[in-house]
């Protein structure tokens, strides 16, 4: 029997398509896994970051050292682990305990100073009790502090800065009460709208800073201390009232002693803004120094007839 002749077998050209195909899906693969961790979810990343380090907790790993020697180095939990320095544990709660403790602190000396200033208004009502009665006096409280309003004719005669001898006895009850206080004191003079021109007095601006020193000056003498005092004129452009009247000129006509609420290491209260012209002088001075260049005032001088 003749024997089957054996097919030749044709050799296959395209083998390299299944190496192309794994090469495409591996490279199709590494592309999806680096847009899947390009977007980080933060949750996901927590639990993989656990997983990843309970996984390797209490493992070996070799590390390569030097050819001299060969060691295995454990990474432990607490290494992994964040170090929290108890230095800024510390601080920290030392600054949330030092915050109410401040704001108490600082709630204290309110409520002292609020007791203190009442007390102060208390003993001027009574020191002045008839001349409130006459409607001569007002006491308020501002947010600078006490404000006392003394009628200027019940102090002065009309252009004058001498102090009347019945003006002298109020003011020192007045002084014997500011004695006791700490506090510091700010006397403003005011006039009306009505302006003065004589030899002694050129203008509103001195006549105001005169009578204000006038009353300083007794107030240092009824033992205040000096340091603690300041006279400010302030002429006729603070108006408590229009000035259309008679009635509201003599209102405008006044002293305002200004008991601050500044403690006596502090600078004192602000003055009068620069745009308007304000008039200062020392309390323990003899003589009032007006705001105008080259002027210089004596508060003892004669009266000036307005």
């Amino acid at each position: 029997m003749a024997r089957k002749k054996r097919e030749e077998e044709h050799e296959n050209h395209e083998r390299w398509l299944v190496s192309y195909a794994d090469f495409i899906t591996l490279l199709f693969a590494f592309f999806v896994i680096m847009y899947a961790i390009s977007v980080v979810n933060v949750g996901k990343f927590k639990v993989a970051s656990e997983s990843i380090v309970s996984s390797f907790k209490n493992s070996l790993i070799s590390t390569p050292l030097p050819a001299t020697q060969s060691k295995h180095v454990v990474i432990d939990e607490v290494a992994i682990k964040p170090v929290i320095k108890p230095s800024l544990i510390s601080n920290k709660t030392s600054e949330t305990r030092g915050a109410p403790e401040e704001a108490q602190g600082q709630s204290s000396q309110d409520a002292e100073q609020r007791k203190s200033m009442q007390a102060v208004t208390a003993d001027l009502l009574k020191a002045m009790e008839q001349s409130l009665k006459d409607g001569q006096v007002r006491v308020t409280e501002t947010d600078r502090g006490i404000s006392i309003d003394i009628n200027a004719s019940s102090l002065f005669d009309l252009g004058s800065a001498s102090l009347r001898p019945e003006a002298v006895g109020r003011l020192m009850e007045v002084a014997r009460v500011l004695s006791k206080s700490p506090r510091q004191i700010e006397v403003e003079g005011h006039t009306d709208d009505l302006q003065i021109n004589s030899l002694i007095y050129p203008s509103n601006w001195e006549l105001s800073t005169a009578r204000a020193s006038s009353v300083v000056r007794q107030f240092a003498i009824g033992g205040v201390a000096p340091t603690r005092m300041v006279a400010v004129g302030y002429a006729e452009n603070r108006p408590v009232v229009s000035n259309d009247t008679p009635e509201g000129r003599a209102r405008n006509r006044r002293v305002t002693v200004m008991v601050l609420k500044q403690d006596r290491d502090q600078p004192t209260a602000q003055l009068a803004p620069a745009s308007s012209s304000t008039a200062v002088s020392n309390a323990a001075a003899p003589s009032a120094t007006a705001a105008v260049p080259a002027i210089s005032l004596q508060t003892t001088s004669a009266a000036a007839p307005r």
